[in-house]
């Protein structure tokens, strides 16, 4: 049997903080035995299971790896609003006039990921 994804680990300058940004923003929890100044922290949630992971080193490029999310009970740019009021940046648009395309924000830590539009969107399109 091969092997599975246990889970995806993110290198971070404060778990916990971090970790909180991406609980509320896959709708997850922390795990019950995290706290601030932990070197580790977990969010569980429907999308997956993140680790973050103290790590004294600055991000210092663009990710190798990211996220890309798709909205599940709102469209793309409500999806967009929403982590931005959470904390996230914006770092490039690339929406179209006729409602393809999607939009790159950095979460607090500088980390890319990004908004892809809705199933809901997708169908109608």
């Amino acid at each position: 049997m091969a092997s599975s994804i246990r889970h995806i680990t993110v290198d971070s300058a404060d778990p916990y903080t971090h970790a909180g940004f991406w609980a509320q923003a896959l709708d997850g929890s922390l795990a019950d035995d995290d706290f601030p100044g932990d070197p580790q922290a977990l969010v569980t949630s429907a999308a997956g299971t993140l680790l973050f992971v103290r790590v004294d080193d600055p991000k210092a490029a663009k990710n190798r790896v990211h996220l890309d999310l798709q909205p599940q009970d709102r469209t793309r740019d409500e999806e967009v609003e929403r982590l931005l009021a959470l904390g996230a940046e914006l770092h490039e648009d690339h929406r179209r006039p006729d409602g393809t395309g999607w939009v790159t924000l950095r979460d607090p830590e500088g980390n890319e990921f990004c908004v892809e539009r809705s199933a809901g969107e997708l169908a109608n399109s």
